[in-house]
């Protein structure tokens, strides 16, 4: 299963200029796990467009989502790769019924598994070397690392296309079975969660073939609950 992608070393540079600490791929608390009001539907990838729109001069951008709802007007066009422009045709013509648009937190926001992270996230695009990144970026100490989750793959100043990185997806917020008007940018798991990780961890830390058969001893500490395990003892 592809890794999530964690940020470059030169991005530790750029990340302390925002005054953002460098990803470091750890899982977030488990206070910060709890299951959310909200559930997910899938929806369907290719009526969307995922978007870095420039602000102002181009200099900066921010994150646009663009759905299109049935055929009977094109939304948006997506021309070239690395990275692929957008045309956001939508802001052509009354688009009320054919397409829609999110724009803010008020219509996306960040969730991985059960947990829906709208109050600790936020996203961001920022541009770095010769790419835009989408960047997921917590709002206070404590809730989880920072993450890369989509990129244009090249450089530019128009309304460009994001990519999202592996093991993101998009789905849709829904509450006791009704869709939402709010797209979420969705993890299974969080950074070092994944089960292939965790298998080659758990590979990685077995006894070597040979090792020392029967029981295990174990050294109980007096007067706490502790267990000191001898070598080759991995724990309950």
């Amino acid at each position: 299963m592809p890794q999530p992608a964690l940020l470059p070393a030169p991005m530790a540079a750029i990340l302390a200029t925002l005054g953002l600490s460098a990803l470091v791929a750890v899982p977030a608390p488990q206070a910060v796990r709890a299951a959310s009001l909200f559930q997910t539907a899938e929806l369907n990838p290719a009526n969307f467009a995922v978007v870095a729109a420039p602000i102002g001069n181009g200099e900066r951008a921010q994150l646009n989502i663009y759905e299109q709802l049935n055929d009977r007007r094109a939304c948006f066009a997506v021309n070239g790769s690395q990275p692929a422009v957008v045309e956001p045709l939508l802001a052509t013509f009354d688009f009320t019924g054919i397409c829609s648009r999110y724009l803010d937190a008020n219509g996306y926001s960040l969730r991985i598994g059960d947990t829906d992270l709208a109050p600790g996230y936020r996203l961001s695009v920022v541009r770095f070397n010769d790419d835009n990144l989408l960047l997921a970026v917590p709002t206070r100490s404590g809730i989880g690392p920072e993450m890369v989750v989509a990129r244009t793959n090249g450089p530019g100043t128009d309304y460009l296309k994001l990519v999202l990185e592996p093991g993101w997806q998009l789905k849709r917020r829904a509450y006791n079975g009704r869709n939402l008007g709010h797209v979420y940018l969705y993890r299974a798991n969080w950074p070092g969660d994944e089960p292939a990780a965790m298998e080659l961890k758990l590979e990685a830390e077995a006894p070597p073939l040979g090792a020392a058969e029967g029981p295990v001893p174990l050294e109980v500490r007096l007067g706490s609950d502790e267990l000191i395990n001898d070598p080759g003892f991995r724990g309950f």
